[in-house]
């Protein structure tokens, strides 16, 4: 991932971050559903997210985050607020300029923007919902159809 040319290498955060967060693309957002609909509706409830075309993410209290293997947990870096980034990983450059830079691209609308470097993907989470067990379907259906024999 990089800011309009400029690579951002990552690697190894010392500390790891709250988890806040988690997602997932492509065949891990599919499994990341599959997890999701596994629960109750009291255990939905207390989870809010964002869907799109191969991507899912799940924000949540970190206890309550489900675990599907490949997922990237995401945190708040209190150097730059705006963002949630990978729990485990730091990038190469100061964090504060790395989130005005992906905001310029972005713009603040979407405030907080999930980043997730191995994609380049920035996914804007302001717009949140409750998760829905309906939608997660609706949401899940078109991929599951590509799949079925």
């Amino acid at each position: 991932m990089g800011s309009q040319g400029v690579p951002v290498r990552w690697g190894p955060r010392a500390e790891p971050l709250e988890p806040l967060a988690v997602a997932g693309e492509g065949a891990v957002a599919l499994a990341l559903a599959r997890r999701v609909l596994s629960e109750t509706d009291a255990r939905l409830a207390e989870w809010s997210g964002v869907a799109g075309t191969g991507v899912l993410v799940l924000l949540g209290p970190a206890g309550l985050l489900p675990w599907v293997d490949g997922a990237v947990y995401l945190g708040r870096d209190s150097a730059a607020p705006s963002l949630l980034l990978p729990c485990a990983l730091v990038p190469d450059v100061a964090v504060s300029m790395l989130e005005r830079a992906l905001l310029a691209r972005v713009g603040n609308a979407g405030t907080p923007v999930a980043v997730l470097p191995a994609s380049g993907h920035l996914v804007p989470v302001g717009a949140a919902r409750p998760v829905s067990r309906i939608t997660l379907t609706t949401w899940l259906a078109p991929s599951t159809a590509q799949v079925t024999p």
